[in-house]
């Protein structure tokens, strides 16, 4: 079995690539950089094009990994603590959608504050997202780690986050390798709506995502990496956590520790393992290299029958609270009723008639049927309603600028061509830097900017886009004789049909602007204009 000397970034990054792993996307933030590092200069994944160039910020990386699942291949991401304060838009979003590809989110933590602002402990979005924590006690099972959560991650179909800190980062042992796993093939996910979280969707897969909590409490409690070790001495007992169950040893190195342990290296904590120790101990010491997280939820396993909600059930686990919930669970009777009018019956949202997103889509669903279906890439705005019929021509929209990032994912995995699908306001929000890795590399993307001249879907509110979307594409790079725009109208639809068949085509980035101002502010400024005359 071949032996490597690693930091346990190494041993991360070379747990990845031996794990299967197509693409690792990142930001550099110290401690993690070194992950990165490690994969761009590595042999093997460079002759076999591991996609490893750096990220916009962190939040561009994220999607760009989440890309990459979409397309059925395994993808890390990585970044320092504060770095998922950057990415927790999609980071969250993503425990939604789930996977397609197996994808783990590494966080390198900075307790102590060596090189960062302040030292938030990632585990807490974990718990919060709902998703699986990895957390090594030495390299070796870091290198074990990565090398695995690529088939935890695609086992309950959720990202899986590793998280380590800075003295396991930057600290090197002897790592034993595993066998080289081969990269998945690209495949599109069997849900052609997982990725779409219009809220109809959004609540099935946050029912989804709830209903397999149970078997990752179940998984952690059958973890190799989770372990109980008893002892005669019950006044105290031990639960270390990650990095702290090294501390712990280096404390008897010689002679066996006296007392009982729990070691904890895989989240959900292991319920078994800490009610067994928290019944038979008479004290309880909790090491964590990082926030008191655990220390705070040991509350929580042990019996209390004067506690019911969200957790026993007494509330609903989803959804908000209304008076109904509030009277079920008090024992009241129910006044508050159910029933909705038979007048009041629920209709799907749509576009406005004479919208240019109309146009925009007939044209794009008549060129992506000839090319083959499952690559547009869209994101958050009124053209998010292509989702739905009668158009049905969008695949993904997971949060704001993300379109853009997933696309060139996916096209890294080799989903070629890749579209992306935004709006001009959503652009200049969030677009604009996912556009800039696209060009630094060039990727065989299209972006479809349909630039209606504002913010369209929460009323009309004023674009930073406006007369500026070709000045900032050209100065971020794009090539100016793929940067294109057309008015999308019926009578363009063959010209625009044509224009996009050239550019899906062309082997690198393109850019597409259909440009027509919103029906509904355009409207607002005529009847503004005839006030404003009757006035004069």
């Amino acid at each position: 079995m071949q032996k490597l000397l690693l930091l346990g970034d190494e041993a991360i990054a070379q747990g990845a690539l031996d794990g299967g792993m197509s693409g690792i996307y990142a930001y550099p933030g110290t401690p993690s950089t070194e992950i990165t590092e490690y994969v761009q200069r590595n042999k093997y994944a460079k002759e076999n094009k591991i996609h490893s160039d750096w990220s916009a910020n962190e939040k561009t990386a994220m999607e760009s990994a989440l890309g990459m699942s979409y397309a059925g291949k395994r993808a890390m991401v990585c970044m320092k603590h504060v770095g998922v304060n950057v990415a927790a838009d999609v980071f969250m979003n993503s425990a939604i959608t789930g996977v397609n590809g197996g994808l783990v989110i590494t966080v390198a933590d900075d307790p102590s504050m060596h090189s960062s602002q302040n030292e938030q402990d990632s585990r807490f979005y974990a718990k919060f997202a709902m998703i699986p924590v990895l957390e090594p006690s030495n390299q070796q099972e870091a290198y074990e780690m990565a090398y695995t959560a690529f088939d935890l991650s695609e086992k309950y179909n959720v990202p899986v986050m590793l998280r380590i800190t800075t003295r396991l980062a930057h600290s090197r042992s002897g790592i034993d390798l595993s066998p080289q796993k081969t990269e998945n093939k690209l495949s599109l996910p069997k849900d052609p709506q997982q990725f779409i979280l219009l809220p109809s969707i959004a609540r099935v897969q946050y029912r989804k995502l709830i209903a397999v909590q149970p078997e990752l409490e179940k998984a952690s409690e059958e973890s190799k990496y989770n372990q109980y070790f008893d002892a005669k001495n019950k006044k105290i007992g031990v639960i270390a956590c990650g990095l702290g169950y090294n501390y712990l040893l280096e404390n008897f190195e010689d002679i066996e520790i006296p007392f009982s342990v729990v070691k904890v290296s895989q989240y959900p904590i292991p319920r078994n393992y800490v009610e067994k120790i928290m019944n038979e101990c008479d004290e309880v010491l909790v090491l964590e290299d990082g926030y008191p997280i655990v220390e705070e939820s040991l509350n929580g396993f042990m019996k209390n029958d004067k506690v019911k909600g969200r957790l026993t059930g007494a509330v609903p686990r989803d959804g908000e609270l209304n008076p109904n919930i509030v009277a079920q669970a008090l024992g009241l009777t129910d006044t508050y009723g159910t029933d909705s009018p038979t007048s009041l019956k629920g209709r799907p949202p749509q576009m406005c008639k004479g919208c240019g997103h109309i146009d925009v889509y007939e044209a794009l669903n008549e060129v992506v049927a000839e090319i083959g279906e499952g690559r547009v890439f869209s994101d958050i705005g009124c053209y998010t309603l292509g989702a739905l019929s009668p158009f049905r021509a969008i695949n993904t929209c997971v949060d704001m600028g993300a379109s853009i990032t997933m696309a060139k994912g996916a096209a890294d995995a080799g989903l070629i061509p890749s579209i992306a699908m935004i709006g001009d306001s959503t652009f200049t929000h969030s677009g604009m830097t996912g556009l800039l890795d696209a060009v630094i590399e060039d990727s065989p993307i299209t972006v479809v900017i349909s630039d209606n001249s504002t913010t369209g879907m929460t009323g009309g509110q004023t674009s930073h886009a406006v007369d500026r979307i070709f000045d900032i594409c050209k100065g971020l790079g794009v090539h100016p004789d793929h940067l294109r725009t057309i008015i999308p109208l019926k009578k363009n639809h063959k010209e625009m049909v044509e224009m996009m068949k050239e550019e899906f085509a062309y082997n690198g980035l393109s850019v597409i602007v259909p440009v027509r101002e919103c029906v509904q502010t355009a409207s607002q400024k005529a009847r503004a204009k005839i006030a404003t005359k009757k006035m004069n």
